[in-house]
Parts: structure tokens; C-alpha cells; sequence
């Protein structure tokens, strides 16, 4: 989804008078309209953000460094630009099924899901299944991963719904999520 900005020119032309039917009023030439169309298309080119819905993936002890992600992804310098739709809180309940219909709804709603890649994640059996749910909806999956940990070892089965695998680095992540998203 593309933010656009909304552009509003405010112009005084009286010494124009165009008839319309049924009403006076001013108009602009062609040459006006050509020159404010163009003016509001460089606008928005300029200020053109795409903002993407992420589900991050991870094991709950790497919360913290999770936590740091987002963090780092709000800083106005940053590469990306998303909205996470991962889980921030446990939901309340021990029954699998309830779980699942909750985290299968927030996946949904993303293009891409985002897994932190770790020793804990690429065993956790809550992570496996995020990982399928996202492929089985037609979901990209990114793995990233700490430069100074490397990539964890894992099971064939994970890497084969992973799409790509790029080191903790903002505008790598950025980049992917575009190339696998368009």
C-alpha cells in the first residue's frame, strides 16, 4: 500500500472567467491545470513511502532483542518502514486451537512475515507453525539473523519456506521485502 500525499493549491485567477452553464465562475487554462498536475505527481514522487503489515516470527526468550528491532525500525533514519502485526502480548489461554486462529488472523493481514532467526526460533515448535501458516497464505518469509550469531542451523523443513536469509541490517531487510513483494 502506497501512501500518497494530498497536495492542495489554493489559487486566485481573476482575471479568467470561464462559462460553465448555470453558473459564472473562474477556470483555469490548460496550461494551469498541465502545470498543477505536474507539480502535484512530483510532490507525491517525493514524499512516496511504502509502508508494508509485518509478522515477526520469533522464540519468546528473544523478545528483548525483538523489542530493539522495532525499535530501531522507528528511528526517521531508518531503510524500513512497516506495521507490526506480530504478537506483542501471550494470548491469554492454553488452548492451541484458540492461539492459532489469533496469530492465523494477524499473518493475514501481512504481506511478509519476518522470522528472527536464533537458536531458540529455529526449534520452537510455535515458530514452525507461524513459518507454515504464513507460506500456506501465500506469505513471503524472511529470515535475519545477527551478524556476530550467524545463521543458526535448522531443520530442512524451516529453510524450504524461507525465502531469503539476510543479516540484521535495515535497508538488506528493506530491499528483500521489495524484490519479494514488488
Amino acid at each position: 500500500m502506497k501512501n500518497l500525499a494530498v497536495i492542495a493549491f489554493h489559487v486566485t485567477n481573476i482575471n479568467k472567467e470561464v462559462s460553465m452553464g448555470g453558473g459564472g465562475g473562474y477556470g483555469f487554462s490548460a496550461d494551469d491545470l498541465n502545470s498543477l498536475d505536474k507539480k502535484a505527481k512530483e510532490k507525491i514522487a517525493d514524499n512516496e513511502t511504502i509502508k508494508r503489515n509485518i509478522f515477526i516470527s520469533f522464540d519468546n526468550d528473544d523478545l528483548d532483542e525483538v523489542n530493539l528491532f522495532r525499535g530501531q525500525a522507528k528511528n526517521e533514519s531508518s531503510e524500513l518502514s512497516f506495521s507490526d502485526y506480530s504478537i506483542k502480548i501471550p494470548f491469554n489461554s492454553d488452548k492451541a486451537e484458540y492461539i492459532k486462529r489469533m496469530i492465523s488472523e494477524k499473518i493475514k493481514q501481512c504481506s511478509t512475515c519476518l522470522l528472527y532467526l536464533t537458536n531458540d526460533s529455529v526449534n520452537s515448535k510455535w515458530v514452525k507453525w507461524e513459518i507454515e501458516k504464513s507460506k500456506e497464505l501465500g506469505k513471503s518469509v524472511i529470515g535475519y539473523y545477527k551478524t556476530d550469531s550467524g545463521v543458526p542451523s535448522m531443520s530442512p523443513d524451516l529453510r524450504s519456506n524461507i525465502d531469503k536469509i539476510v543479516p540484521w541490517n535495515h535497508k538488506a531487510i528493506s530491499s528483500v521485502i521489495e524484490d519479494l513483494n514488488g
